[in-house]
């Protein structure tokens, strides 16, 4: 829900009401656990660009008009790598784009796509529309750097210049396990020599890959977490029997250290995948039943249930009881 908040905030600046976007989405803000599919939040980030007839989503203070991806795409078709491809959407992003810049610098073992505010800063440091502006640039420009080059390409580290937010746990499953926050700009590192893939698509994949856009961008490569995807299941599956690594590689035919090496080229970890289940589904079941929260623990995997309440305070800042209380007297955690 945080992703959709933020989505949402230039809208809310304008004084929009967002209800009917809402609803026509299925999506529902007051319930902090729900969790949309990658389809549907694809349709969303397309009717909220309609809506404010700006694919920056009225973030910034100069609109990124409609057609301003599509033309962005055809800049750099014709580019031989992808870091020329880069050198491109960076120009071309100073002209649609002026209050977010972005830059490359290569090292010998790493490179670095930077996105960093030139001018006057987009708002607060944490404001929920300043945050969804890094967030979404990150994700459309490493999106369109997978589909140029026709694989998925790990972020090996990305630091965000904000202080950790609430949904900050998702950030392992959408960036990269190590998501650091607190940073001056945006920092995001990915092997060097990544740099030099070829772009392989031409006009007639782009006009295949523009059906859909740009909402399309956030559902690109999903493959590149296919191991992701596939501990999750099993471990959403078997909650109260707390898989260990060693039993989960067992059923995906791995040894434990083929699979932590999998899960680390996806940009995850054993450890982050297991506690961002448990916190959906703590949230889920504390927001919407009114079970017993030891029964609640056991059903998460934990033998003790102190080791729940110090788990979920770490997820929200909350025990499990005033977390309740706080929904009961009409409050919701803060995307």
């Amino acid at each position: 829900m945080g992703f959709v908040t933020g989505m949402l905030a230039g809208l809310h600046r304008r004084g929009i009401d967002c209800q009917a976007l809402l609803s026509e989405s299925g999506i529902d803000l007051a319930n902090p656990a729900t969790r949309i599919p990658i389809d549907r939040y694809a349709q969303f980030y397309n009717r909220v660009i309609a809506a404010a007839g700006d694919e920056a989503f009225a973030l910034m203070p100069e609109p990124m008009r409609p057609g301003s991806f599509e033309f962005l795409c055809r800049s750099l078709l014709g580019s031989a790598t992808l870091a020329e491809a880069l050198d491109r959407a960076s120009r071309f992003l100073s002209i649609v784009l002026p209050a977010l810049a972005l830059r490359v610098e290569r090292g010998p073992e790493f490179a670095v796509l930077i996105i960093h505010e030139p001018g006057a800063p987009l708002g607060p440091r944490e404001d929920p529309a300043r945050v969804f502006g890094f967030e979404w640039l990150l994700r459309l420009i490493h999106g369109l750097a997978c589909w140029l080059v026709g694989r998925g390409l790990t972020l090996e580290r990305v630091r965000f210049p904000y202080a950790r937010p609430e949904h900050g746990d998702d950030y392992a499953l959408v960036y990269t396990e190590r998501s650091e926050f607190g940073a001056s700009e945006l920092r995001a590192e990915l092997r060097a020599d990544l740099l030099d893939l070829p772009v392989r698509r031409d006009e007639a994949a782009l006009t295949r890959f523009l059906e859909g856009a740009p909402g399309k961008i956030s559902m690109l490569y999903r493959r590149d977490r296919e191991m992701v995807q596939r501990v999750r299941d099993l471990l959403r599956a078997a909650l109260a029997d707390n898989l260990s690594i060693e039993e989960v590689a067992r059923q995906v035919h791995q040894s434990p250290r083929t699979l932590h090496r999998r899960l680390r080229d996806e940009g995850s970890s054993f450890r982050a995948i297991k506690e961002a289940i448990r916190r959906d589904v703590a949230l889920a079941r504390l927001t919407k039943t009114v079970r017993p929260i030891a029964d609640i623990a056991a059903e998460l995997g934990y033998a003790d249930t102190s080791a729940f309440y110090r788990a979920f305070t770490g997820w929200t800042g909350l025990s499990p009881e005033r977390f309740r209380k706080h929904l009961k007297h009409g409050g919701q955690l803060r995307p």
